[in-house]
């Protein structure tokens, strides 16, 4: 068991050393977060304009992947898949607020779909494992996004900035226990 508690801290020896930068990373995470959630629509932008610029770069990528593809089918195929992203990438920042109208309900749906599967999940489940806390968590999945959906698309000016402030902080708060456990091992 020692040699394990070694090999474990052998493991965590370069990230304790900078464990101070963890927890400035935390701090910078929450601080963005308690900005995020003072200007929700802000960050609801920020958020449409982050998945624009993903959606350009998958699409360029996209691009490039069918200039390295030798079937005339395929090429097409994969050109016109990269045009399409880059298309709704630039469309993105052209329409934030229609992006974020679409996005919220995506999100809603998403949600309902992702709790009605855990719900089946749930009751494949065997009997005596913890069937009922997944059950639990599908049923609340489900209300979050028929909420959503139901408030659709008034609330699309704050719902996606409300995610980005909340996954802030709780993530600076993550980071902020790893940077502080570590120091607290040395």
């Amino acid at each position: 068991m020692a040699v394990s508690d070694q090999e474990s801290s052998a493991g965590t020896e370069p990230l304790r050393a900078k464990s101070g930068w963890i927890v400035a990373l935390g701090i910078v995470y929450l601080v963005a977060g308690a900005v995020a959630l003072s200007s929700i629509a802000m960050a609801t932008v920020i958020s449409v304009f982050l998945v624009g610029i993903m959606m350009i770069v998958s699409g360029v990528a996209e691009v490039i992947n069918a200039l390295q593809v030798k079937s005339w089918g395929k090429f097409v195929l994969w050109l016109l898949l990269g045009a399409l992203y880059v298309v709704a990438g630039i469309l993105t920042f052209e329409n934030p607020l229609f992006a974020a109208k679409l996005l919220t309900l995506l999100l809603g749906a998403s949600l309902i779909a992702s709790g009605i599967v855990k719900i089946v999940l749930a009751f494949s489940m065997k009997v005596g494992s913890s069937w009922a806390v997944v059950v639990l968590a599908g049923l609340v999945t489900i209300f979050v996004g028929a909420v959503i959906v139901a408030q659709w698309p008034v609330n699309s000016l704050y719902i996606l900035g409300i995610f980005l402030a909340v996954d802030l902080i709780f993530s600076g708060i993550g980071w902020i226990s790893v940077g502080l456990g570590l120091k607290s091992r040395s």
